[in-house]
């Protein structure tokens, strides 16, 4: 049983944070399009951000800041427009947004951070931006975690939501989370955004290294298409207002702290990886015997991202053989005949050797993870062994459909 529960209130659920959502004129169609959280007090600030090489001007300016201070108290967001290959006026933009925030909350820019979303190469729309802010600073509330997490989506279908809630040292420690994301999405983070808050006191070194290995163990181990974005953002704030003791090092209150931090993330990467574009099922594979976590986890993104894997459980086809393949080419070394896939609770193959199955229940079982409840009894399970390690890895993906291409094909018409 995990150490905590799940309560209501995402994002401001932990002590000391609010936030808002409205719509200020960015997205064509009218949705909220800026979203804000602000702490109370200054936090200590961890940062997660995209591999790409071409990258937004609010991933640059967010590195930069944590670089020189990793604290902050606001993360501002804008959805519409990415902001990503705009040159030195993107930059610019960013600089002014953060600017104007600072002015309207009264802090520093220093203090703020920043993220987008949207088209790649377009601009902010600076004026809409200018008059959003005051009104969006006007709209923070303790309960404005809904209201922020539909104003930074953009092709998502369902907004994506938690809050976690334990205790130490005799007091409650709150953890919420909020993210985006639907297409462009591959490990090494990918079009996603992903903020989480959180009242604990924890060392800055420590709070950074936490959100490595979880994002490693969470968005880093999800892909829809292959895809990775030019605004891959994670953001963790901590504040220290729930009055525990500082967590300075590892141990147990460190190790719980981590666990409820992956917890959170791990729960929005599979939200946002169930929630692809075009998507009917969520994909969980899970790969043991490997000789350490990390050739498992690879050998888990292989197979989650493989888009002949994808389309088989789209067709609701048992095609064991797609598994093995991509099993194969993930670049770990294994004997074939040691290999083991299960579909679900259908053993396909042992031993290197196929198995007989009953081909129509199987199809069967995929048929039911598409109509099952939304991340309750919609997860197709792949379980693959490949000999006697002790590494072990899980990634999540979602079936590949004819709604992909079109939503894709159309995406900025």
């Amino acid at each position: 049983m995990a150490d905590w529960q799940e309560i209501d209130g995402g994002v401001t659920a932990p002590k000391g944070f609010k936030a808002a959502g409205i719509t200020a004129g960015l997205k064509p169609s009218g949705a909220p399009d800026l979203a804000l959280i602000f702490s109370e007090t200054e936090a200590i600030a961890a940062g997660v951000f995209t591999m790409s090489q071409v990258r937004a001007a609010c991933v640059d300016y967010c590195r930069t800041r944590l670089q020189a201070k990793a604290s902050a108290r606001a993360i501002l967001c804008n959805a519409g427009q990415a902001n990503a290959a705009t040159g030195d006026r993107g930059w610019e933009d960013a600089l002014e947004s953060a600017r104007l925030l600072g002015e309207t909350l009264n802090i520093s820019p220093d203090s703020i951070l920043l993220a987008s979303t949207g088209v790649i190469g377009q601009r902010i729309p600076m004026e809409a931006m200018r008059n959003g802010i005051p009104q969006l600073v006007a709209s923070l509330s303790e309960d404005g975690s809904d209201a922020a997490a539909k104003a930074i989506i953009t092709t998502d279908l369902v907004t994506k939501s938690i809050a976690l809630e334990t205790t130490m040292d005799g007091r409650p420690v709150r953890m919420g989370g909020i993210a985006k994301g639907s297409g462009m999405i591959h490990p090494n983070m990918a079009t996603l955004l992903a903020f989480v808050t959180c009242d604990a006191a924890v060392s800055t070194s420590l709070w950074q290294q936490m959100l490595k290995r979880t994002a490693d163990r969470s968005f880093n181990q999800i892909t829809v298409d292959g895809d990775t974005s030019t605004n891959d953002t994670l953001i963790a704030l901590a504040n220290g207002q729930s009055r525990t003791a500082a967590i300075t090092e590892m141990g147990a209150s460190a190790e719980k702290l981590e666990a409820m931090l992956t917890a959170v993330c791990q729960y929005l990467a599979k939200a946002i990886a169930r929630d692809g574009e075009g998507a009917t099922c969520l994909i969980e594979v899970q790969v043991s015997g490997a000789p350490d976590d990390e050739a498992a986890r690879q050998i888990a993104r292989t197979i989650a991202g493989s888009s002949l894997v994808k389309s088989a459980i789209f067709g609701r086809d048992p095609n064991w053989g797609r598994i093995a393949a991509a099993a194969g080419r993930a670049g770990v070394s294994f004997h074939q005949e040691d290999l083991q896939i299960k579909l679900g609770s259908f053993v396909l193959m042992e031993n290197g050797q196929p198995l007989e199955f009953d081909r129509a229940a199987a199809s069967d079982y995929l048929k039911g993870a598409a109509a099952g409840a939304y991340l309750q009894e919609d997860t197709v399970l792949i379980s693959v062994c490949i000999g006697n390690g002790s590494g072990t890895g899980t990634a999540w993906g979602c079936d590949l459909s004819y709604d992909y291409v079109r939503i894709n094909a159309e995406y900025t018409t």
